[in-house]
């Protein structure tokens, strides 16, 4: 009777194995997932991923067939830190806690930035959520922002099933507008189609669609037409014809996303969501700001009350949403308390040094550094940049 009973047991703990070794495989092949993505993944992290995904089967199997679940735990977290470069990690959290700075964030406009990322991402059900449950304000900035993440993706989503006719009508519309980014976009999905119908060995469609739309563009894609055309004489075999590569340097995703980045072009908006460039500019300037606070041996309260940096940290042209004014007499730039001021002889100064030279009088006459001309600071008005 005993002898049945041990049999049961083992059977039913080897099925429980079997269960949670499937389980847990499905998360390594996760963890395999994310890995592949990564732009800077290395082999190492895949040898401590196998590793470590060996000491949970062999942890697993142990509490199975053993009374003591404690001492396995316990075994196994010494596994994993012998493993883990923990102390590696540790030592790089203090130094990023060193330029760790206590702000008060403005937790609306965060709100506002995560609503309008995940519009921008399509994600309507979730965005409509978040702004339900963390009852986030939508003033005319955010809905505008709402509005055109709505009508962009009315325009891009048909691409995904390669229907190019919303994108066309939409280029159609702001044909003037996009001038020539806006015919070479166009004739992108229009190659694209002609491609599209090729492939499925639709020759006589695709020769209807291609008199019917290549004509217009003629003047400016000759060339890329007579390359679409011969496409035809090696429809059985386009895998191989020489001039596939060239023909279609976006392919159906990059056109979707040349056309949401004309879009926001056209409507004096970043590309990128709010949320994707502040995250991106913060990742680019955090070396440079941790080697500034080393330099400059700032305690953190000190580092806490700059209201800007010393320097400039340089960040790329992808981060320059506005122009940017240098006073050339005081060497300063501009903000907004010293915006630029342009006098009646179309010379600029910055407010500061305007009010400096008529002694902070609107009335006063005073000579302009760079001719002549004599004005009063009544007369001065800001440029917008």
């Amino acid at each position: 009777m005993s002898c049945c009973c041990l049999i049961i047991k083992l059977v039913t703990c080897c099925r429980l194995i079997r269960r949670n070794i499937d389980k847990i495989a499905t998360v390594k092949d996760g963890f395999n997932q994310v890995a592949k993505r990564q732009k800077h993944y290395h082999s190492i992290s895949q040898a401590v991923t196998d590793r470590a995904f060996e000491g949970f089967v062999e942890s697993l199997v142990q509490i199975l067939t053993t009374n003591d679940p404690k001492t396995v735990l316990t075994e196994l977290k010494l596994k994993l830190d012998s493993l883990l470069p923990i102390n590696q990690l540790q030592e790089s959290q203090k130094e990023l806690n060193t330029t760790s700075i206590s702000i008060d964030l403005d937790q609306q406009l965060v709100n506002k930035m995560l609503v309008e990322y995940l519009y921008r991402q399509g994600l309507f059900e979730v965005g409509e959520l978040l702004i339900k449950e963390a009852e986030v304000e939508v003033d005319d900035q955010l809905s505008e922002a709402i509005d055109r993440s709505l009508e962009i993706h009315r325009v891009t989503e048909p691409l995904k099933h390669k229907d190019i006719d919303p994108a066309m009508r939409w280029i159609s519309e702001n044909r003037e507008n996009l001038k020539e980014d806006g015919s070479k976009l166009e004739m992108e999905l229009v190659s694209l189609k002609y491609w599209d119908m090729l492939r499925q060995g639709k020759c006589s469609e695709a020769l209807r669609f291609a008199r019917a739309h290549f004509p217009k563009f003629a003047s400016l894609h000759s060339v890329k037409i007579r390359k679409l055309i011969v496409a035809l004489l090696w429809v059985k075999d386009l895998d191989n014809y020489p001039h596939a590569e060239e023909l279609f340097p976006f392919g159906w995703d990059k056109a979707s996303r040349e056309l949401t980045k004309q879009y926001y072009h056209l409507h004096d908006q970043p590309s990128s969501s709010l949320l994707a460039v502040a995250l991106s500019a913060g990742v680019e300037s955090l070396p440079r700001i941790m080697k500034l606070f080393r330099v400059m041996g700032l305690e953190k309260e000190e580092w806490g009350e700059m209201k800007q940096l010393p320097v400039d940290l340089g960040l790329g042209d992808e981060f320059q949403f506005h122009s940017v004014f240098v006073c050339p007499v005081s060497r300063e730039q501009s903000d907004e308390e010293k915006p630029p001021m342009m006098m009646p002889c179309r010379h600029v100064l910055c407010k500061e040094m305007i009010l400096r030279l008529c002694k902070c009088c609107s009335t006063r006459r005073f000579k302009c550094p760079y001719c002549p001309a004599h004005t009063t600071a009544a007369a001065c008005r800001r440029l917008y940049l």
